[in-house]
């Protein structure tokens, strides 16, 4: 039998930390542009939904992804491989969180629940990406680039240009380190035919990429300062060196440093870039 808090095992609390500041941002960029009394209502429904959106998306990858991890010494410790969680559990956790999902959009406006089916395929369908494509990790950026324009278009109801550029932000930021974070698994992926970088391209040039992707997001955050203050070139100073901060710590020869830098480093510098940005805004 599963317990409740074997559910939220599931959910790894620090991935939630890459997207939620950036949904920030687009909420309070939204805001601004309005110029309306606080709408705290609005805050609400946006965490909840970006709680929701989380939980389906790892939960369903950890569902439909058992049979893998079983196998993946690296993975074989997981909930579901353990039977800390049972499949059919984990399937109904997905389902109960996609409904809340939905139902919390329905609250906010009608295009935010309109378009909330179209981030759930795009959430949950990352998960079989892997079978099919190496360039799944821009899937899983792809994920995590809904919140900005989510949270934006919760707040105004209209889509613009500016949370936009900060949804590219976050799918080329994402799939970069998301490229990092898949080095150790190469010679398993290649073993049960699963697609990546690191399987096609092979270590070396895989970490290539992802400094070059990098260093495009670097030049999109650097493109979005001339429109604020100086508030927000502290954030971006700060983003930008954790960047390639985690280029530096992680070796081809060496990636005991992987999880400081796929967690820790990238978890600070989302948190300091939408303090800065929101800070800047007023």
């Amino acid at each position: 039998m599963s317990n409740i808090k074997n559910f939220f095992s599931l959910v790894k609390f620090a991935h939630t930390l890459f997207a939620m500041p950036f949904a920030m941002i687009g909420f309070f960029e939204g805001v601004q542009v309005l110029g309306v009394p606080f709408p705290w209502r609005i805050l609400l429904l946006v965490v909840l939904c970006m709680v929701f959106a989380r939980n389906s998306a790892m939960g369903f990858n950890r569902y439909l992804d058992r049979k893998y991890d079983a196998q993946n010494p690296r993975t074989s410790g997981r909930d579901i491989p353990v039977e800390r969680v049972s499949p059919q559990a984990a399937l109904g956790f997905v389902v109960v969180n996609c409904i809340l999902f939905c139902v919390t959009s329905f609250f906010i406006n009608k295009l935010t629940f309109y378009l909330s089916p179209v981030a759930l395929l795009v959430v949950l369908g990352y998960s079989y990406t892997k079978r099919f494509t190496a360039l799944c990790h821009f899937v899983l950026g792809l994920g995590l680039a809904i919140a900005p324009t989510g949270a934006y278009i919760a707040v105004t109801g209209s889509f613009t240009a500016l949370p936009l550029l900060y949804s590219t932000i976050v799918l080329l930021w994402s799939g970069g380190f998301d490229i990092l974070y898949a080095l150790p698994d190469e010679d398993f992926d290649k073993s049960v035919r699963l697609k990546s970088i690191p399987t096609l391209l092979g270590r070396k040039r895989a970490m290539a990429l992802s400094w070059d992707v990098h260093f495009i997001t670097a030049l999109i955050v650097v493109y979005i300062g001339f429109s604020h203050h100086w508030l927000y070139w502290i954030g971006a100073v700060i983003f930008t060196f954790l960047l390639n901060y985690q280029h530096i710590i992680v070796k081809p020869d060496n990636l005991s440093k992987l999880n400081a830098a796929f967690f820790t480093t990238n978890s600070i510098a989302s948190i300091c870039y939408a303090f800065f940005v929101i800070a800047d805004l007023y």
